[in-house]
């Protein structure tokens, strides 16, 4: 048996799909598990075939799978093995999404638009899942979207600690890149106690990714500035926030952000920037072509594996961030 048993006699199984296996290992390992056994493959035509090699019938199931590239085939796959726990008999299955697709489609901007976050989270509720955990939420309304317990574990904590034994913080400015991450920033000043700077910017509506920065909200002349973010993908609006920064003075930019999604052409955004280190953590896989000398790599795997043993345990989440901004 892959799984270890609570004082209970309850056993946690943990399963892992194709897209980041590594992170997945890595939580079973703090976990003190293996991974169960797993057969997963794509037919010719696309389809994706799954099925366990245990018995996972009264188990307590954590079916690990972070949505990346190619994301709709992530989720599906992580969709057919909670499925395929329902039907094997499985008592709770709780679907640990490190990154959660299609979180920034989580509200209608326009008519006849969908809510593509609350889609998935349903389409999950319907495969059979009991619980959803995820790491830093694009927003907190997510929460709302699934029938069920949600754990919205937060990163902050992890970067914020390597933070502060790496930087002097009483020199540093908390910068939020746009309006829209104004109380991420504030969450982040009321953990570290320092000043708070916000980028004031507008998008061109004619070329999608594109920016217009337009003036720094906050004291940024001498200091070294942290710019903080829950996402990564072009780095178009990070990479422009840091050059209005420097040209107001700022002594240093450096980044931090949960998910390093980077598309397109972040990487030589980044590489080419006045950020001087961006710190992310790995709830998505970073292969050798995306990391360069400037970025730092926190591993989520601690925190994961904490959060499902104290659902196992039929503890309190929560308390990993008590005290925590």
């Amino acid at each position: 048996m892959s799984g270890y048993q609570s004082t209970g006699k309850r056993t946690l199984m943990l399963f892992s799909g194709r897209a980041h296996p590594a992170l997945a290992e890595e939580v079973a390992g703090h976990l003190g598990v293996q991974i169960t056994p797993t057969v997963a493959l794509n037919f010719p035509d696309g389809e994706i075939y799954v099925r366990f090699e245990e018995s996972v019938r009264g188990s307590d199931a954590f079916v690990v799978q972070s949505h990346t590239a190619p994301i709709n085939e992530w989720i599906m796959e992580q969709l057919l093995m909670v499925d395929a726990l329902k039907r094997a008999s499985a008592k709770r299955i709780t679907v640990v999404i490190p990154y959660y697709g299609y979180a920034r489609q989580d509200k209608k901007h326009r008519g006849r638009e969908p809510i593509s976050a609350r889609l998935v989270a349903d389409l999950f509720r319907t495969a059979g899942a009991d619980r959803l955990m995820s790491v830093d939420l694009h927003t907190a309304q997510i929460q709302g979207f699934f029938d069920g317990p949600v754990d919205h574990l937060w990163a902050m904590p992890i970067l914020a600690d390597y933070i502060q034994q790496r930087y002097d913080t009483a020199t540093m400015t908390v910068v939020s890149p746009d309006a829209g991450r104004v109380r991420v920033a504030d969450q982040w000043t009321d953990r570290l106690g320092n000043a708070l700077a916000i980028i004031h910017k507008r998008r061109d509506p004619s070329v999608p990714d594109r920016v217009r920065v337009q003036e720094v909200v906050g004291d940024v002349e001498g200091r070294t500035c942290l710019l903080v973010d829950d996402m990564i993908t072009t780095a178009g609006t990070i990479t422009q926030a840091a050059e209005a920064l420097a040209e107001n003075g700022a002594a240093e930019v450096i980044a931090a952000a949960t998910h390093a999604v980077l598309s397109g052409p972040a990487i030589d955004r980044l590489k080419n920037s006045r950020i001087s280190e961006l710190i992310v953590t790995d709830t998505l896989p970073i292969g050798a072509d995306k990391r360069f000398p400037q970025m730092t790599v926190l591993s989520i795997a601690p925190l994961i594996a904490r959060a499902i043993h104290e659902v196992f345990e039929d503890g309190s989440v929560t308390s990993l961030f008590d005290g925590q901004a």
